[in-house]
């Protein structure tokens, strides 16, 4: 993160480049990592000037703070010449007794910053508070990182798909050219490629074992079928190869990949404990290829720095099912978040187990007999504290991107039920399942961290020029097509 401080030429220089001097020393002692540009803007030449320091510094993305009034023009040139994210900030007055030699007026060259930006069809990030003292500009340029690092982290990404999208969950679509737009790269592939992959690493022997071992001290009591875990450690070699032969030009990958009814026949497994490995690497992997669904993962990863999953919005809680804790949500606002078994081991209680997938079982094996070709698959209870679910998803009429984002919790509950799966309690949620969720065709994946990152993945969606954002609406704030009788 970059800081640059500019100053109106009619305005005291030194009052800028102290002001931001301040500013750099509150973001110190936040511990931030930032990089302060000796170059103060004044014009367009300083603009070229600070252009080029901070590209030899590194940076991608930007503050640019006035601390005074600020020149419009050059601040907004050096925007468009860095073609990086960057925020618009100003300096607060400090005292009454300097409102004559010492009043920088940027509460007002706010407003031309922003004429300007748009003049020149730029978007500039502008927190809630854009004005402050210098320890408030701080904390603002403590959230525009979580902001940038979504927005950066976009545009240095890669999906890998394997397989086309299944004809009963079309609902997982994907046209590509929306994440184009974003500057998203996709490389979509055929489920016989990925069998090639699989049996070209049969021979590494000694990589597999390895793998197996691993899965084996990560899964513990909880290793139900030993028997798999060699099938299953050479699929994760093949994914693993493959991504980082195939990363081209991009720094980050994530997988959405057809998982079945086709896969278990050919492979003899389910892949779903390969993927919850994957994603707890930083590598998140969607089932049933929704491309959408795994970037959206990695978005709120990316918010949250830490392991995500993806969750059907799958079914009621009972009334007869006990819950001490509703944190906040009522019996209405209550569903169960489940897959098959793609969830983080970090993320699930103790106890879990890799075991055999109940659904596939009742379609793909005959009843009563030992599962076979659908074991593989990472069951047990979500951990519960804070989330955050989060879905982005072009429109079906016109492929203009939209998104939702709502924060709750998982609750302290045992489902009783099968599969990595958990009790989410999030207020408001019934009518924002009903008015947001269904009125606006969303897919039924949606990804979760464990965490509170609404705020900085709502201002990356908007950043990115994302404008349909929903959230869930308190009582009495009605939907646009919710009955108001």
């Amino acid at each position: 993160m970059g800081i640059v401080g500019v100053s109106r030429d009619c305005f005291p220089l030194d009052l800028a480049r102290g002001r931001l001097k301040n500013v750099v020393a509150e973001c110190d002692k936040l511990k931030l990592d930032v990089v302060g540009c000796d170059t103060i803007v004044e014009t367009e030449h300083d603009a070229m000037t600070a252009a080029e320091e901070l590209t030899a510094r590194h940076i991608n993305a930007v503050t640019v703070y006035l601390g005074n009034f600020g020149p419009e023009g050059p601040l907004t040139i050096l925007a468009k010449t860095l073609h990086i994210p960057f925020m618009l900030v100003a300096a607060a007055e400090e005292s009454g007794k300097s409102l004559i030699q010492g009043r920088g007026d940027a509460f007002c060259g706010m407003l031309n910053a922003c004429l300007n930006a748009s003049l020149r069809d730029l978007r500039p990030y502008v927190p809630a508070e854009p004005v402050g003292l210098p320890k408030d500009i701080a904390v603002n340029v403590a959230h525009f990182i979580n902001v940038t690092r979504v927005v950066v982290g976009l545009k240095n990404l890669k999906v890998f798909s394997f397989g086309p999208r299944p004809h009963d969950f079309y609902a997982c679509n994907a046209p590509i050219k929306p994440l184009y737009d974003l500057d998203v790269e996709v490389m979509e592939n055929s489920e016989l490629d990925m069998f090639e992959l699989f049996k070209s690493v049969e021979d590494r022997r000694q990589d597999i074992n390895a793998i197996a071992n691993d899965m084996a001290k990560e899964l513990g009591k909880g290793n139900k079928h030993p028997e798999k875990l060699k099938q299953l450690a050479q699929f994760e070699l093949a994914l693993m190869l493959f991504f980082e032969k195939n990363l081209g030009s991009r720094r980050f990958g994530v997988y959405a990949n057809k998982c079945w009814p086709a896969f278990e026949k050919a492979f003899g497994f389910v892949p779903c404990y390969v993927n919850s490995r994957f994603a707890a690497r930083g590598i998140p992997a969607a089932c049933e290829t929704d491309i959408y669904g795994a970037v959206s993962e990695y978005i709120v990863q990316l918010a949250s720095q830490s392991p995500v999953t993806l969750l059907d919005v799958n079914n009621t809680v009972p009334d007869d099912l006990k819950i001490a804790n509703l944190k906040g949500a009522s019996r209405k606002d209550l569903f169960m978040g489940f897959h098959c078994g793609n969830t983080p081991s970090c993320r699930l209680r103790k106890g879990f187990c890799m075991k055999h997938q109940l659904i596939m079982n009742r379609l793909m094996e005959k009843p009563g007999a030992k599962p076979d070709i659908t074991c593989g698959t990472l069951e047990g209870t979500l951990k519960p504290g804070p989330a955050t679910i989060f879905r982005f998803q072009p429109k079906l009429a016109n492929n203009r991107l939209m998104s939702y984002l709502a924060e709750g919790n998982v609750l302290d509950a045992d489902p009783s039920s099968f599969g990595g799966i958990g009790v989410i309690g999030i207020p408001n949620f019934a009518r924002f399942y009903r008015y947001v969720l269904l009125e606006k065709q969303f897919p039924h994946h949606t990804a979760m961290a464990f965490s509170r990152v609404g705020k900085a993945a709502f201002d990356a969606m908007r950043l990115l020029g994302v404008d349909d954002i929903q959230t869930p609406r308190t009582e009495g704030r009605l939907y646009p097509e919710e009955n108001p009788f």
